[in-house]
């Protein structure tokens, strides 16, 4: 009703649960990273590893959206897509690229930023071959972004490759695989009361060492 109306400029959150500082930080971002995430999983938050990743193409137009992070190590965050799909294109076009988590329960977000390759191909047939049946069907029966007339395509597709991988290892086609994003800016974001946020910002500099400083909310 008219009366019951929300009004979106009204909606805020004062955020109370944690601060963040330097000391607690440290010195190596993936480190840390790998500390909230693990606190992330400890909040029992779903999705923990959810990501929103950020991508530009030819003419320069930023697309968004969200994919999974599947792998983290000393040189990044790794993902799988279709190769062929609009990020992936995107991705060719472009190769700088962003992603954010964002773990409400927790009130922080971290943001990242850098270049993005693809990973080896015994990688991506690792992940591959350790994921569901039906999700690796997936990859052969979906043209991923492209336009299509009806479901039924895909679904028409689905069955077929069913009906030819029913015998046989589903092998990983040529256009599905990982990419890792090698950061070269982290940020770790902690809500604070009366929006006076902790934001502590890692750099990597020209030697490949990390640099780090406080930001402004």
């Amino acid at each position: 009703m008219e009366g019951n109306k929300l009004n979106i400029a009204d909606i805020r959150q004062d955020y109370r649960l944690a601060a963040l500082d330097e000391e607690t930080v440290g010195l190596d971002p993936l480190t840390f990273f790998r500390t909230w995430f693990t606190e992330a999983e400890a909040a029992q938050i779903t999705e923990i590893n959810a990501m929103t990743l950020a991508t530009v193409d030819a003419r320069m137009q930023p697309h968004a959206r969200v994919v999974l992070l599947k792998g983290l190590d000393t040189d990044g965050f790794v993902f799988f897509t279709n190769y062929d799909s609009a990020k992936g294109q995107e991705i060719t076009a472009n190769p700088k690229v962003a992603l954010v988590f964002f773990w409400k329960e927790l009130e922080r977000q971290v943001r990242i930023e850098g270049t993005i390759a693809r990973i080896h191909e015994d990688e991506s047939n690792a992940y591959f071959h350790s994921r569901p049946a039906g999700s690796r069907i997936g990859t052969w029966a979906s043209p991923q972004s492209r336009k299509i007339e009806h479901r039924s395509i895909i679904e028409t597709n689905y069955a077929r490759y069913e009906q030819e991988f029913s015998d046989i290892t589903i092998p990983r086609p040529a256009h599905w695989g990982g990419y890792r994003v090698l950061p070269l800016s982290i940020e770790f974001w902690q809500g604070r009361s009366s929006r006076m946020h902790d934001r502590i910002v890692f750099e990597k500099n020209e030697t490949g060492q990390w640099n780090r400083h406080r930001l402004a909310p």
